[in-house]
């Protein structure tokens, strides 16, 4: 990490994974109620690195000279952490094969046919929109990113 940066003010006091903290604190032997103390440590710990880990992938895209964070900068930013980044990669792999798996239960059975819904149109990217390594457009919450950073992180075993 580099320079540690101030708690905003907003965010000071308040847990955002209390739930799953005293889950994974319960899980590696821990009581099962934990001091509050250690909930909020580890609250602050991961918190602080998420955002630090956000705010480099953005400075790597704004050095690469884009404005949209894709999913190669955060893998920029880990890449000297052969641990995570091992996680996260299997992590999109898992999202992938999911994504495909749903495509083949995405069957037509009771539909008396298209002209109930028409044809399927395609969808048109947003204007100076990017797109991923297969030629898909990137829309908000597509991109994996909200299951990758907040998803496993109970079942992340250390």
């Amino acid at each position: 990490m580099t320079e540690p940066r101030a708690r905003a003010a907003r965010h000071k006091g308040q847990l955002n994974f209390e739930k799953e903290l005293r889950g994974l604190l319960y899980a590696h032997g821990d009581d099962e109620d934990p001091l509050p103390e250690t909930v909020r440590v580890l609250d602050e710990i991961t918190t602080d690195f998420i955002i630090e880990t956000c705010h480099s992938a953005s400075r790597h895209a704004t050095l690469s000279g884009r404005q949209k964070v894709k999913l190669e900068d955060f893998k920029f930013v880990v890449r000297k952490d052969d641990r995570l980044l091992g996680r996260m990669t299997e992590l999109i792999g898992m999202e992938k094969e999911l994504k495909e798996a749903r495509k083949g239960f995405n069957t037509d059975e009771g539909k008396v046919g298209l002209e109930r819904s028409g044809p399927k149109k395609p969808r048109r990217a947003k204007k100076g929109g990017e797109k991923e390594e297969d030629g898909e457009d990137v829309e908000d919450g597509e991109d994996g990113m909200d299951d990758l950073m907040f998803g496993p992180l109970t079942s992340v075993a250390g």
